[in-house]
């Protein structure tokens, strides 16, 4: 039997713990099997502690989610921008262009554009142009061009707005490993905020599960224009 091809999801956040939320359990069960992931944080997400100044909880944020990456077996990536501050801009999709052409990546994670948050949708619309950025060999770069076009926009409370879910990935067997990972965050232990993230995102994980009939799952959106899928792995791979 021939061996299967590996291959690369990269998941971009908005900030530190939104692509873990958003796709870590994915994350955890394709990198058990052997595949790679590579998590991008745009910003770390850093001002939204009661106490800690936003330079003393952006790194507590990057030491979380060092932490979180270890546990998921994923490499984590910075972006130098700041919380509530990111810019949509040739600067900042360039920026994250080059790591696309770097890491190469198969499938893309990111936010849906329909949020209630700024910094939410502007990494929606960074990552559609950086990807085109990224495969179209005219452009020059430091790195050759790399075409990913399976796209998946990821479930947060946030993002609600005209997300419409067509595929369903089982994650029953990373469902422990992805509620590891999150616990690394004080977020989601619940230090920072009154809003019951850990809760949320447990009671989203087993409803998506029971419309989909597995114990488990993750819900996805991919480009307009697809079927409802119910997967115990991507499309294709």
């Amino acid at each position: 039997m021939a061996e299967e091809k590996k291959f690369h999801i990269m998941v971009v956040g908005a900030h530190a713990a939104d692509a873990e939320i958003m796709a870590g359990a994915v994350v955890a069960k394709y990198t058990k099997m052997g595949h790679k992931a590579t998590l991008v944080h745009m910003t770390p997400g850093e001002k939204g502690h009661r106490t800690l100044s936003p330079e003393a909880y952006a790194e507590q944020k990057r030491r979380e989610a060092l932490a979180a990456g270890k546990v998921l077996g994923a490499e984590v990536r910075f972006l130098p921008y700041k919380d509530a501050e990111l810019p949509v801009n040739d600067e900042v999709k360039y920026a994250l262009c080059d790591v696309i052409r770097e890491v190469k990546p198969d499938i893309m994670i990111t936010h849906w554009k329909g949020s209630i948050h700024k910094d939410h949708e502007n990494t929606s619309y960074i990552v559609q142009d950086a990807l085109f950025y990224a495969g179209l060999p005219a452009i020059k770069r430091d790195l050759p061009a790399h075409g990913c076009w399976r796209v998946y926009y990821a479930e947060n409370w946030e993002d609600p707005y005209d997300f419409e879910i067509d595929t369903y990935v089982d994650i029953t067997d990373a469902h422990d490993t992805w509620i590891e990972a999150i616990s690394q965050y004080e977020l989601f232990r619940g230090g920072i905020s009154s809003f019951r993230y850990m809760d949320y995102y447990k009671a989203l994980v087993v409803m998506r599960g029971c419309l989909s009939n597995f114990k488990y799952a993750e819900a996805f959106m991919s480009p307009r224009g697809a079927q409802v899928r119910r997967v115990q792995r991507f499309p294709g791979f």
